[in-house]
């Protein structure tokens, strides 16, 4: 199952069974909002707190992916999930009310495919029948934990980023229809000094390359292989340095289609989310909405996903530590070049 250095190779290719995914106002007004299952009008759903609503967002996306896998919560093994608040409340609470056997994990950003590429990992060697992975984030809990209280308003930096609003879950099985998880490849820490928590694209992008050609090198296979790779929540800056980094070492990047999730969730020439999306939802209702729908129809037969995550806390920052950053990569293709 390992190749190379830090991939694993998924021999019984596990099924995405079902995804389901549920955002806020302003992901609805975004250009993919069609893709998602839920659009939600409030930030607050009703809920009292901020992290209650990003707690009922999860829930709200587990039990539709369930309802359109046809399975009930005792029949699913796992559930590996994680998000961007102290102690990963969101998912650890709803794991309390979905009440499934729970493996908590924390990527920052890079969450959606850490969770993936375990849950496949559960099927794939049979630990798991049925797994289910999941991650979530709210604009304003991560505002109120990281930045300044939200009711402040402080002014941002063009190169600071939106956190998306909202939860992305897929749940993955041994058989059945839908596409498969072929490969995942494990980021290793790529800290290049950046300690300006308003520059996670500069951050993350390093990361983001360095996984990708490991990725590449370890499955001896080019970036043309993929229709398309997909790196997390770079966004405007981290996108340009990312394609900076790949013409500097000769990365043939071009031989694909290169998109960022946090560049495709918000039309960031119309809306105000500065240098665009991120967030532990970014990548994962990207992926689990749009891009899956978009493997549906047929546009697509190959993709990496790339999700990236700094691994910073409210903590380190204050202490004047810089921000060590992470890329998972997970392969998705369509079962049908495996019928």
């Amino acid at each position: 199952m390992l190749k190379g250095h830090q991939s694993w190779v998924f021999k019984n290719r596990p099924v995405i069974l079902a995804a389901a995914t549920v955002v806020g106002p302003d992901e609805g007004l975004g250009p993919i909002s069609e893709d998602f299952d839920i659009v939600h009008g409030d930030l607050m759903l009703g809920q009292k707190t901020w992290e209650k609503a990003e707690k009922a967002l999860l829930e709200e996306a587990a039990q539709r992916a369930l309802d359109k896998a046809g399975l009930e919560e005792g029949q699913v093994h796992f559930y590996v999930g994680g998000d961007l608040m102290n102690q990963i409340i969101s998912n650890t609470f709803a794991a309390r009310t979905l009440n499934m056997p729970y493996l908590g994990i924390f990527g920052a950003c890079s969450t959606s495919m850490e969770g993936l590429a375990i849950a496949a990992q559960l099927v794939d060697s049979g630990a798991a029948q049925y797994a289910m992975s999941g991650t979530c984030s709210h604009n304003c809990t991560a505002e109120k934990q990281f930045r300044y209280p939200t009711e402040y308003g402080s002014q941002k930096p063009p190169t600071a980023q939106y956190t998306v609003t909202g939860a992305g879950v897929a749940v993955l099985g041994a058989k059945g229809d839908g596409p498969v998880v072929t490969s995942a490849t494990i980021g290793r820490i790529v800290d290049m000094g950046i300690k300006d928590p308003f520059n996670m694209g500069a951050a993350m992008a390093p990361a983001a390359v360095d996984t990708i050609q490991a990725h590449c090198r370890d499955l001896g296979i080019e970036p043309g292989y993929y229709d398309l790779i997909v790196t997390g929540d770079l966004a405007t800056v981290g996108y340009g340095i990312a394609n900076e980094l790949f013409e500097k070492h000769q990365f043939p990047i071009g031989q694909t289609t290169y998109q960022d999730c946090g560049l495709i969730i918000y039309d960031v020439n119309k809306q105000a989310v500065q240098a665009g999306g991120s967030g532990c939802a970014c990548s994962a209702t990207v992926t689990y909405g749009h891009l899956l729908k978009r493997m549906e129809k047929g546009e697509i037969k190959r993709m990496l996903v790339v999700a990236t995550g700094a691994l910073l806390s409210p903590l380190s920052f204050q202490q004047g530590e810089s921000i060590p950053c992470i890329a998972h990569a997970v392969s998705i293709e369509s079962r049908g070049l495996y019928a």
